[in-house]
């Protein structure tokens, strides 16, 4: 099969035949249609961001495609079927606290090098080989349709996070990091799970202005000055009422001031979720006050991904049309040109944008 393959960081993906992946108990072999390409991958892929990559290896996490095998263990899986395939790969012997590689991107500890040398080789060849748990099904979509459904993929990571915070209907949300990629998505997401309130902080004032004609008035934008007591009041002052549920999904570039801004606007008994990357690149961490976490019986979440049952949800929102995949404009390139959609995706990184490779 053709696949391209990353042999050293700093290299080129160089496009070449591969061997067929092998079928195993507890696994599902399917052929690859659509897979999105991370704004960050030419990071990944340069060693810049260090992450935990057995090379060579065959990298992309997750994709849209169809059966094209299963195992003896499958029961409702058949041959043929639309599915996303989660590339969070979770050890099977641990079930409290299992070890997690994410499939063709990276890996968590010992343990998950361990997951990654077997689920080591991701999405962007012809085939791949999923744990059969992995292999969520989508129903019927055409083939024209899978490269919007990649979006699974980004709408997953805040999708989890609100999860674990037990967002409920009527709540109100403040989304820090709200005109990236992935926070652009928590808003569409937030407001898919009921949200009555959703606020946006951010500096980038077209991209506020847009979030609020795609979602309308439940979208509060605030344009953010730097001072973290100002930001911080403006935020409040934009929801209208207490903020029950805080969720960071700034990137390792931003102050933490910024962070905590966000963090700190949450109502007594409220509920953070931090998926972000504070202290990733080095520098300070978060300091948040103890006094304040204590007496103000704050609620936080440190989140990684979603649970195992979140893909097969979050499908079931967009089924009932709560979560919109047309909001995303789609950028695709075919196998042979995976460093052209490498690039174009770093440089094409704004909300609702997505750039794939169909194999």
């Amino acid at each position: 099969m053709k696949a391209a393959v990353l042999e050293s960081f700093g290299s080129q993906l160089v496009i070449e035949n591969m061997p067929e992946p092998v079928l195993g108990t507890g696994e599902v072999i399917v052929d690859v249609v659509a897979t999105r390409v991370l704004s960050y991958m030419n990071e990944v892929f340069s060693g810049e961001r260090n992450y935990a990559l057995d090379l060579p290896v065959i990298p992309g996490p997750g994709g849209i495609g169809r059966v094209r095998a299963i195992g003896p263990d499958a029961t409702r899986l058949a041959i043929g079927d639309w599915v996303f395939c989660d590339p969070t790969v979770r050890s099977r012997d641990a079930a409290v606290a299992p070890d997690i590689a994410l499939q063709g991107l990276t890996a968590a500890g010992a343990g998950g090098m361990l997951l990654q040398k077997h689920f080591r080789h991701g999405s962007f060849a012809e085939q791949m080989r999923v744990p059969t748990e992995n292999v969520k099904r989508l129903g019927a979509i055409t083939t024209e349709e899978a490269s919007r459904w990649c979006a699974l993929g980004t709408l997953l990571v805040p999708y989890g996070g609100f999860l674990a915070a037990k967002l409920q209907p009527g709540e109100t949300v403040l989304v820090s990091g709200a005109t990236g990629n992935f926070g652009s998505a928590a808003v569409s997401v937030a407001l898919a799970m009921g949200a009555a309130c959703v606020v946006a902080p951010g500096r980038n004032n077209r991209v506020l202005a847009d979030l609020v004609r795609r979602f309308g008035e439940r979208v509060k934008p605030v344009k953010l000055t730097g001072n973290e007591n100002d930001d911080r009041e403006s935020m409040k002052r934009a929801a209208g009422g207490p903020i029950d549920c805080v969720f960071d999904i700034m990137p390792p570039s931003v102050s933490t001031t910024v962070v905590r801004a966000a963090i700190m606007a949450v109502r007594p008994y409220g509920r953070v979720v931090l998926m972000g990357g504070v202290g990733m690149a080095g520098g300070a961490g978060l300091e948040l006050p103890y006094p304040w976490i204590m007496r103000n019986c704050i609620t936080i979440h440190g989140v990684w991904m979603y649970p195992p049952d979140a893909a097969s949800r979050l499908i079931a929102l967009v089924r009932a049309g709560l979560l919109r995949l047309d909001e995303y404009e789609v950028t695709a390139f075919d196998l042979d040109h995976a460093n052209d959609a490498v690039a174009h995706a770093a440089t094409n990184a704004g909300p609702f944008k997505l750039t794939v490779i169909r194999p």
